[in-house]
């Protein structure tokens, strides 16, 4: 029987997406994969349609790197509604409890923000895509039905008061992979004596990547209209750039060609320790390795392509 062929070109990079609010990180996805023509294509970790923000879509061979984005620190700006919770921890669940807000000030909030600096537990929420036997929470949550969760270790790297106005609470939070931003919402608004739940959340960046542009969707199908290819690539980062504060290791033609066998090469006066990304001549991006304790260097995502 033939072998089926792939539909799409064979187009490699990663895009970063500035997702809307009002769909899923899949439904963006499939838009962006679409509008590129690319036979492959994955997202770096799921947004609420609430939330807006960085979504990194990986393009071809790209998405063998997409798992690195996906346990990298991430960066929101979170807006937070005091005095009501919802069964949802944002502001599209049902509300569950209404709270008057009384005596916060901006040196209680930085007192209680304090608090959830730093490792810590967090229990997920049942609203999230975390599955038991096989079946996503969120789809037991909207049978009414609730689970125990153990509670899974985080941390908080930098929490900041950004605004203070009435009910409202803005916050910009750094923090490890796993964390869930409506749960710390809820439990800041706990502290705080009056319960709160997100209303809107955006998130502004993925390990070293921040502070650097993003595209909507909008822009991305008025150049697909005109057909535009050539610009729409313009718009890709290169798959190593998607990994910039990883070290690199140049490698000669020689240990280039047989770490595309699959062997561990030797790379003379090499420092550098853990995880890097390899490149061969021309600044060729082979791929991610690691290096050895006797100063070899390991293959462990090769690109195809290159």
């Amino acid at each position: 029987m033939a072998r089926r062929r792939k539909r799409g070109r064979n187009i490699s990079g990663v895009l970063l997406l500035d997702k809307p609010a009002g769909i899923t990180s899949n439904a963006a996805l499939q838009v962006v994969k679409r509008l590129f023509d690319a036979n492959k294509a994955g997202h770096t970790g799921s947004l609420d349609p609430l939330a807006t923000g960085m979504l990194p879509i990986c393009l071809g061979e790209a998405t063998k790197i997409s798992g690195f984005l996906l346990s990298a620190d991430k960066c929101y700006r979170a807006v937070c509604k005091l005095g009501v919770t919802t069964n949802s921890g944002d502001a599209d669940g049902e509300v569950l409890q209404q709270r008057p807000v009384e005596n916060i000030n901006e040196a209680r909030v930085r007192e209680v923000l304090m608090n959830f600096m730093g490792d810590g537990k967090q229990i997920p929420p049942m609203h999230s895509a975390i599955k038991r036997q096989g079946v996503p929470l969120y789809k037991l949550a909207h049978q009414g039905i609730e689970v125990e969760r153990e509670a899974r270790d985080i941390t908080i790297h930098s929490l900041d008061l950004v605004r203070l106005e009435g009910d409202e609470l803005e916050i910009d939070v750094c923090c490890s992979k796993g964390t869930y931003i409506r749960t710390l919402a809820e439990d800041i608004g706990e502290e705080l004596g009056c319960g709160a739940h997100i209303s809107a959340l955006r998130r502004t960046g993925i390990g070293a990547l921040d502070n650097i542009e993003m595209h909507t969707l909008d822009s991305l199908t008025a150049l697909a209209e005109q057909q535009d290819k050539e610009a729409l690539d313009g718009l890709l980062l290169p798959t190593e750039a998607a990994l910039p504060d990883w070290p690199e290791v140049q490698l000669s033609a020689d240990a280039s060609f047989y770490l595309c066998q699959g062997q561990a090469v030797f790379v003379p006066q090499l420092k550098d320790r853990g995880w890097v990304r390899l490149f061969g001549v021309n600044k060729r991006f082979l791929g991610l390795g690691t290096v050895l304790d006797d100063g070899r260097v390991a293959p462990k995502r090769l690109l195809s392509t290159q």
